[in-house]
């Protein structure tokens, strides 16, 4: 029971490093379709290593010797990246979305004896909703379109002038009496 436990387990996580397997093996040709799905998924040279079995170092040398492979990478991360950069974009503008509702839908009427009947459906009615902008992905768009303008961080330069000033506060009485007050 333990052994089909840590067996199930193990096959769910990336191996760890001492029992990774090493199969720097050969470069077989359906490798390219799947790490175009792998990096549509967001993968990154580690998890594609985990994935096929090697080291990083084997993922950079395949991207870099078989062009199939590395224009997959390519496709599947900048395709991924653009979906999340449309994505983020959407939610930095307020919009109006299209939804589905359902709605209760009474109907009253009188039979033929003059007593009252009630009858409820429901219907499923489009309706526009208000979607405003998310204030952080603003932010973040911000911050990494034009850092220099939108940066918290607001360098000073470092010849900038040392001044030292001195404050009076005076003796604690009011030398103008009109302001005294009453």
């Amino acid at each position: 029971m333990q052994e089909t436990e840590a067996q199930n387990s193990a096959s769910f996580s990336a191996p760890t490093p001492a029992k990774r397997k090493t199969n720097n093996g050969p470069y077989k040709q359906e490798y390219a379709e799947q790490v175009y799905k792998l990096c549509l998924l967001g993968a990154i040279d580690r998890d594609l290593g985990s994935f096929f079995g090697v080291t990083r170092e084997t993922i950079i040398n395949w991207k870099k010797s078989k062009p199939d492979f590395g224009e997959a990478v390519a496709r599947g991360k900048r395709a991924a990246d653009m979906e999340v950069a449309e994505s983020l974009y959407r939610a930095t503008i307020d919009r109006v979305i299209s939804t589905k509702q359902a709605v209760k839908c009474k109907e009253v009427y009188y039979d033929e004896n003059g007593k009252r009947v009630e009858k409820e459906r429901i219907e499923i009615v489009e309706v526009e909703k208000h979607v405003p902008a998310c204030f952080r992905s603003q932010q973040f768009w911000l911050r990494n379109r034009n850092p220099k303008l939108w940066s918290l961080k607001h360098e000073e330069p470092d010849d900038y002038p040392v001044r030292n000033y001195t404050l009076n506060l005076g003796q604690g009485h009011n030398p103008d009496d009109d302001e005294t007050p009453a």
